[in-house]
């Protein structure tokens, strides 16, 4: 039996960077986002996820959908995957972590190998179209 996590991500991207984070206690960088509560849409999702882990403000307006990606969840037993909904939007304030987050970082492509497995899809589907260098 395969379990599914359903989980929101906000890409943000600056000069062919991606903004990600690194969790406390965690060995891998993931973009920031999360699980929805019970209820709750994407964009709620979104919006209340980023302001938790980086203190600023998603427009929800401006939210538009990226992609769905898929892959084995990082840190899982096989059969439990993560299925990533991806959201780009604008924000207000400058993101910092909060939260449970350690570190906020901008990555390239070239760190591909430091992310989970479901975020390496999603890095490959950015360079591919030429918006993460």
């Amino acid at each position: 039996m395969t379990t599914t996590i359903d989980k929101i991500a906000w890409i943000h991207l600056d000069s062919g960077r991606i903004l990600s984070t690194r969790s406390r206690g965690k060995d891998v960088c993931y973009l920031p986002g999360g699980k929805r509560e019970p209820g709750e849409g994407d964009v709620e999702t979104l919006v209340r996820e980023i302001e938790e882990e980086l203190a600023v403000t998603i427009l929800p307006a401006t939210a538009r959908h990226l992609g769905t990606f898929q892959a084995q969840a990082h840190g899982h037993t096989g059969g439990v995957t993560v299925r990533m909904t991806c959201y780009t939007a604008d924000h207000q304030g400058t993101p910092v972590a909060g939260s449970e987050i350690e570190e906020v970082l901008w990555l390239t492509y070239g760190d591909r190998d430091r992310v989970s497995p479901v975020d390496q899809i999603i890095f490959d589907h950015l360079h591919e179209a030429g918006r993460l260098h």
